[in-house]
């Protein structure tokens, strides 16, 4: 979906994790409220979002953030960045990454199946980890002989044994900002909140 200025935008996301309100050693009583974070289904953007009250989200759980939504989510706060995830939010990021790619394998498999070259010596199948030239051409020649149509079909065709983890690898990339080129995240807009972009490995 796009929202009114014609960015996509999600309506759905992923619980990482449900951070609870600071307590500092000065003062026993906790300061602001509680947030969850979590990472959207359709472009894999990092919210804070705010749980309405009364209500428990989880680790894992997809909840519904549209705007008429009457769920666990009462508001989506802001977008957040890598940097930003509490430790129990990037330690389950992975794991919520794979379910996101799992329940939209077609999806993904498509990508592999439609991948195009992004100059005349680099193809987009190599952007994804572990895949050099020669599994980029094994893989271009067995999809013109038939699309591939799983993880389990690619890797029974090539010798690319796990897709799934290339894909979630490649995802998680993304979402470190460690690459030059976007596949599968919303490319992300720092001028959104005045904060610079940490510095960039060379990952493409």
């Amino acid at each position: 979906m796009e929202s009114s200025e014609g960015r996509p935008f999600e309506t759905h996301a992923y619980v990482l994790a449900v951070v609870q309100p600071k307590v500092y050693l000065r003062d026993s009583r906790p300061r602001g409220e509680v947030v969850v974070q979590g990472v959207g289904e359709d472009f894999f953007t990092l919210l804070e979002m705010i749980p309405r009250q009364g209500t428990r989200a989880h680790p894992q759980e997809r909840v519904s953030i549209d705007k008429d939504s009457r769920g666990k989510i009462d508001h989506v706060r802001r977008r957040i960045f890598y940097e930003d995830l509490a430790p129990e939010s990037s330690a389950e990021l992975p794991l919520v990454v794979e379910i996101i790619v799992t329940k939209h394998e077609r999806k993904y498999v498509d990508f592999f199946n439609t991948a195009q070259p992004i100059t005349t010596r680099m193809h987009s199948l190599q952007l994804l980890p572990g895949i050099g030239q020669t599994l980029m051409w094994a893989l271009i020649e067995e999809r013109k002989k038939e699309p591939f149509k799983s993880f389990d079909d690619i890797a029974a065709r090539t010798k690319l044994q796990n897709p799934k983890k290339v894909i979630r690898d490649r995802i998680i990339s993304e979402l470190q900002e460690d690459v030059k080129r976007w596949l599968f995240v919303r490319p992300p807009r720092r001028e959104d909140d005045g904060r610079t972009r940490p510095p960039r490995r060379t990952t493409q």
